[in-house]
């Protein structure tokens, strides 16, 4: 498989890991909330809106339009942050697949 592959692979496993926990949204954020210049949207979206609204569109979107992708990438830090309380281990495999998302990301080679 290609780095596209994967991304595209690991984006799915992100998606269903998000609908199985019933944090897949069905009614996007207000219009207003994507106006942000804030990282991650920090101001006006939770990060799991950011995570379904912007980042997994951005990335299919660059994918298909063979666009070059991001070599310098992390967004698993900011959410360890986020779910550093998570004592229910609910967003612990999310949180693995977010680190696997940028693992592509870190170790592609330059385009």
């Amino acid at each position: 498989m290609n780095i596209e592959q994967l991304i595209i692979e690991k984006l799915g496993h992100i998606e269903a890991e998000m609908r199985a926990k019933a944090f897949w949204q069905e009614v996007p954020p207000s219009p207003d909330a994507f106006e942000s210049t804030e990282p991650f949207s920090l101001d006006t979206m939770e990060a799991l809106e950011w995570l379904q609204w912007i980042l997994i569109p951005r990335l299919y979107e660059l994918i298909e339009q063979n666009a070059i992708l991001p070599d310098a990438f992390a967004v698993a830090p900011y959410f360890e942050e986020v779910y550093k309380n998570d004592e229910e281990g609910q967003y612990q495999l999310l949180l693995s697949q977010l680190r696997e998302l940028d693992s592509f990301f870190s170790s592609q080679p330059n385009r």
